[in-house]
């Protein structure tokens, strides 16, 4: 293992040498900068598990094995603001993936966070460059969190501890101001246990294949001449016979252009779903175009499997637990500050509010627009399974990313969470193929004031919007979670609705022209326990309002339970996607779906058992979207 890395180290010296005047003013504005020798010597690779000698496809991409695709959510790496981190985002969406496939695609997606690599690997520059096997070295030595612990900000953050996972509450200002940001009492962390590359003696071409086929995508870093830019779709051929890389992409696959006949590499970009082939793009394989074929210019890490432990000590938690824990410091007592805030203004005990409630009964400003039958028009109950999950379908998961709303600071922004994830959710259930890990822009939704902001809002003009206008994808706006200034039009280009920025020129950033907004056909309301069970059934989750009590802001898990005595309140907007029965006790529950992030709950999920009375009003106030496919 020494000497390869050592061979490799060889081939690096000459790509370091040409870099030289980037590492003299410490950036490189693509992204790439090649490791130091003395990394590759001094960091611990770890043993790298040997293929099986087998033949492997003509043809494999990992977008689609069998109709399932296991590649996770799409990324910009330059919005809100330019960030020269392809080599972090790269290396954690490549390991996301491998993670995906060692799991054979089930609940839950695990996105890595590419934020704590840029702000906390010291031995590359951030946003101004870096190389995939320092981003995976990092990982190796210290673990790393998931985006729900730390989005992504585009910016060369500290790295301190809140950094790698932290929770906020409002500031003086109120919701989307700065305030109080704190550290979870537990949260979870991924690893590699090994880092590989390849070498230029052992045929390259042939030896990526195999890595890619087995164990999943990997990173390469590569040249971008001006034609790559401007990339539309195609096979593409760099005929200026660029050599010096500046960037770094993961390559997912392989095959055959059906049209051309030419062999190409399927490559995941990072700069947005608008780019290229929805993100992606495809160079011609087996003639070392943009130096792919080189070797010592792409890597691999191992993922190790922490993730059945973590699942195991879960189930092990809910099995010993029967009521909800009194809320622990400092998570938990600083939200319940928030919630008590709440329920005093509602009790009148409090003349004005500090921290509005993020979520208000639903209400069509328009009305109800309903245009074909509804599930509770047309299934009889006894369809109705006795357990429906859309986490697990016959083996499939349907559900777009965990999302966790307060951070990097504030934001009331739930209405427009559990109803724009309910959304995406019902893309990927009509059409798998087509919009797998689709995840909706809820930043250009409070950008616009569809319904309200990070003071809260009415979940059912979510629905309008998409309606009306359409949501672009997450890669036109990156979540922020604070108020920007309103778009007073939103069906027309503006750099708050979808946005690309650029290196030249200090923060240049400007509104996209040609992007993809996805729409809802029809949305209404729904209410009761069986409608409701119905409409998730047929057509997949919906978004619903409920009272967050004290009790409810401690749940780790279980079927949870709480009587109001009283009409619930409803201070919050989540998304049911689906029900089961307890095997303890037998009563039946919903599975819902919360935006506090994986630390929360049951991985960001929690139990509430079924039936008006028990459930914080949650079976009151739901609202649905037909997906526009």
């Amino acid at each position: 293992m020494a000497m390869m890395f050592a061979f490799a180290a060889a081939f690096l010296l000459p790509a370091l040498v040409a870099s030289s005047l980037e590492y003299v003013k410490g950036r490189n504005w693509q992204g790439y900068l090649p490791p130091h020798p003395e990394l590759l010597g001094a960091a611990d690779m770890g043993a790298v598990p040997a293929l099986p000698a087998d033949p492997v496809p003509d043809e494999w991409l990992w977008n689609n094995v069998n109709g399932v695709n296991y590649l996770t959510v799409s990324r910009n790496q330059h919005i809100p603001v330019y960030c020269g981190s392809c080599w972090a985002v790269a290396a954690t969406s490549a390991l996301s993936d491998r993670i995906k496939i060692l799991r054979k695609g089930r609940w839950p997606d695990i996105n890595i966070a590419p934020q704590v690599v840029v702000s906390c690997d010291k031995d590359v520059n951030g946003c101004h460059g870096g190389d995939s096997v320092s981003a995976y070295a990092y990982i190796k030595a210290r673990g790393v969190t998931d985006e729900t612990c730390s989005v992504y900000q585009a910016a060369d953050v500290s790295c301190n501890k809140k950094v790698i996972c932290e929770t906020c509450t409002p500031g003086p200002g109120g919701p989307g101001t700065p305030g109080s940001c704190s550290i979870p009492d537990k949260f979870y962390k991924y690893t590699v246990s090994s880092i590989g590359q390849f070498t230029s003696a052992n045929n390259p071409e042939e030896a990526m294949k195999r890595e890619i086929y087995h164990r999943g995508p990997i990173t390469c870093s590569i040249p971008v001449p001006d034609a790559l830019l401007n990339y539309t779709g195609g096979v593409f051929e760099d005929t200026t016979g660029a050599e010096i890389p500046d960037h770094v992409i993961s390559v997912t696959g392989y095959g055959v252009d059906r049209a051309t006949g030419k062999k190409y590499w399927q490559i995941r970009n990072s700069w947005g779903t608008y780019w290229g082939e929805e993100g992606f793009f495809r160079v011609i394989r087996g003639q070392n175009n943009l130096v792919l074929e080189n070797g010592q210019y792409c890597d691999f890490a191992i993922p190790e499997n922490v993730w059945d432990g973590q699942e195991a000590e879960l189930q092990q938690h809910i099995q010993r637990k029967s009521e909800p824990q009194t809320p622990r410091e400092p998570f938990m007592s600083q939200l319940f500050k928030i919630i008590a805030d709440f329920v005093a203004y509602a009790e009148g005990r409090k003349a004005v509010r500090r921290h509005k409630p993020c979520a208000t009964l639903p209400r069509f400003v328009n009305g109800e627009h309903v245009r074909s039958p509804r599930p509770h028009e047309y299934l009889d109950t006894a369809q109705l399974p006795d357990v429906w999950d859309w986490r697990n379908v016959s083996g499939r998961n349907y559900l777009s990313w965990t999302v966790n709303q307060h951070i990097p600071v504030y934001c009331g922004s739930c209405w427009a969470q559990g109803t724009s994830s309910a959304l995406a959710d019902r893309f990927i259930i009509a059409d798998y193929k087509r919009y797998a890990n689709l995840a909706l822009a809820v930043q250009t939704v409070l950008n616009c004031r569809a319904g309200g902001s990070c003071e809260g809002g009415n979940p059912a003009a979510v629905y309008e919007f998409a309606k009306d206008i359409g949501i672009p994808h997450v890669t036109c706006q990156n979540y922020l979670s604070r108020d920007l200034p309103k778009v007073e039009d939103c069906s027309k280009p503006n750099r708050l609705v979808c946005e690309d920025c650029s290196p030249w020129g200090e923060g240049r950033c400007w509104a996209k022209q040609d992007f993809k907004r996805y729409y809802a056909s029809e949305y209404g309301l729904v209410n009761g326990t069986e409608a409701i069970m119905k409409e998730i059934y047929a057509r997949g989750p919906i978004g619903c309002g409920l009272e967050v009590t004290s009790k409810f802001l401690a749940y780790s898990g279980g079927v949870y339970s709480e009587k109001l005595h009283r009409p619930p309140r409803i201070n919050h907007e989540v998304s049911l996607v689906g029900w089961g029965r307890d095997d303890a006790t037998g009563k039946r529950f919903w599975v819902g779906r919360n935006s506090w992030g994986t630390y929360w709950g049951e991985m960001g999920f929690f139990k509430i058992e079924m039936g008006d009375g028990n459930n914080n009003g949650i079976e009151n106030a739901c609202v649905w979207a037909v997906p526009k496919v």
